[in-house]
């Protein structure tokens, strides 16, 4: 059994763990949901429900990695032995994203390769991004790549690999979308004048011209789903980086910063996406779904000119930057639980990992040519094997795991032993009674209704 390793900082700390946040799930989901659901309105629920039940979901799962010193598959199982089950649900969610996580980042290095190389043109094609999906070699190599270079900083290990890395990234990370938000504001053009600043208002003033209690219904829905991919929560990854947390650490300060630059960048990527996807393709540009980023924003890249490519170029090695930032961490989780369930080294625990997850990337790769298949979700939505796995992953397997780590700290071993873990340095814990009270009460029904949601209940109920 190796010796556990430790963040040798909170700085340390809250940079890996926002490196973790901070990720492709900020920077193509969130802009394309605060278009979808009347902008100002979406934000706003967004930030009540980080300053809540993210905050909530965030304390609980680094309290319970640092009080066990355990990562996600056995850290449950120490705290509450039935509640283990959990534990092997929180490890299942990162096994299943990795690969085809690292697929999207191979899409990415992909597209950074294009814009760098001055190919961008290509990329603003209607044909190109499906052209490439759809093929069969290309994907793949992109995708080994991108692991290759996730698994070698996991290799490498907490202090010389995650730590180190996310000390240079995160900053670099900052300064790039805060330039390209600046830039996004100042661009006017397109057929109809629209300015930058215009964009800025569609995505930040909330729109109540078609509100109704089914899209406030939604928009929270959506918010709340957003969160999930947002913080990292549910899927093993801050048990994992509280496992290596010093005791002697501010836990409370460090998450309250966790909290404060995922929402600013969240927050941020829209104002890089929003305005400049509005000016140039507007309205109607902002409802292209995920898509939005491989599709929509090639084209205004090329609309742009010149600087185009050079504000292309940096757009994506700055989402690719972001995408390898959360790799690492959906990796450790699944290296770190092998190292603590098995007493594997982490050599022999990274390299089978990485083996496997490679071999379901492949599988998942050809989901999009010789293994092609369309199957309609409970949701509604139409799915190939990426989007199947991601379902399950997100939609299905993720809610069951913060619901139980709601019951088992709200009811099994009770909010105080979170609060006395939190707050062993003599720290203060802010909101202790909005805690104790969404822990018990109110995270769970709204976890009971994203997962009801998943199984298209409110599709039938709302028509």
């Amino acid at each position: 059994m190796e010796k556990r390793n430790s963040f040798s900082s909170s700085i340390g700390f809250v940079l890996a763990a926002a490196g973790s946040a901070v990720g492709l799930g900020n920077i193509w989901r969130f802009p394309y949901l605060a278009a979808k659901d009347g902008g100002g309105l979406f934000l706003l629920v967004y930030i009540v429900l980080a300053l809540t039940f993210g905050f909530t979901m965030i304390v609980s799962e680094i309290s319970i990695g640092r009080k066990t010193k355990q990562s996600a598959l056995t850290a449950y199982g120490v705290l509450h032995k039935p509640s283990k089950w959990i534990g092997i649900f929180a490890c299942i969610v990162p096994f299943m994203i990795l690969p085809y996580y690292c697929i999207i980042g191979g899409w990415v290095l992909k597209y950074c390769t294009v814009f760098v190389t001055g190919n961008s043109a290509a990329a603003a094609d209607d044909s190109f991004f499906t052209g490439f999906i759809t093929a069969q070699w290309s994907p793949i190599i992109f995708d080994v790549i991108f692991l290759a270079a996730t698994a070698f900083v996991i290799y490498l290990g907490v202090n010389k690999g995650i730590e180190s890395l996310s000390k240079v990234l995160m900053p670099v990370l900052l300064v790039m979308i805060l330039g390209i938000a600046i830039f996004s504001l100042t661009i006017k053009g397109g057929d109809a004048g629209r300015t930058g600043l215009d964009g800025l208002k569609v995505y930040v003033i909330p729109d109540f011209a078609n509100l109704s209690a089914k899209s406030v219904f939604v928009t929270i829905m959506d918010a709340m789903g957003q969160l999930f991919y947002s913080i990292s929560v549910a899927m093993g990854i801050m048990v994992t980086y509280g496992s290596y947390l010093r005791d002697d650490s501010n836990l409370m300060t460090s998450v309250n910063q966790i909290e404060i630059f995922d929402t600013v960048v969240a927050f941020l990527a829209g104002v890089m996406i929003v305005p400049a996807v509005y000016v140039f393709l507007g309205p109607e540009g902002m409802k292209g779904g995920p898509g939005l980023m491989f599709v929509a924003l090639p084209k205004v890249f090329q609309a742009m000119g010149p600087a185009g490519t050079v504000i292309g170029a940096v757009f994506f090695i700055m989402v690719l930057l972001a995408a390898l930032t959360s790799s690492m961490s959906i990796l450790e989780t699944v290296v770190a639980s092998l190292m603590d369930a098995f007493g594997w080294s982490r050599r022999k625990a990274t390299i089978i990992e990485s083996v496997v997850a490679l071999a379901i990337s492949i599988f998942i790769c050809l989901g999009y040519n010789v293994l092609y298949f369309e199957l309609k979700l409970p949701n509604g939505s139409s799915a190939q094997i990426l989007d199947l796995f991601d379902y399950i992953s997100n939609n299905i397997l993720m809610p069951v795991v913060a619901i139980g780590t709601c019951i088992l700290v709200g009811w099994l071993v009770k909010p105080r032993t979170i609060i006395e873990e939190a707050t062993k340095n003599g720290e203060r814990f802010g909101r202790k009674w909005l805690y104790i009270a969404m822990i018990k009460f109110v995270a769970p029904v709204m976890l009971l209704f994203l997962l009801l949601g998943a199984f298209g209940v409110f599709n039938k109920v709302m028509g």
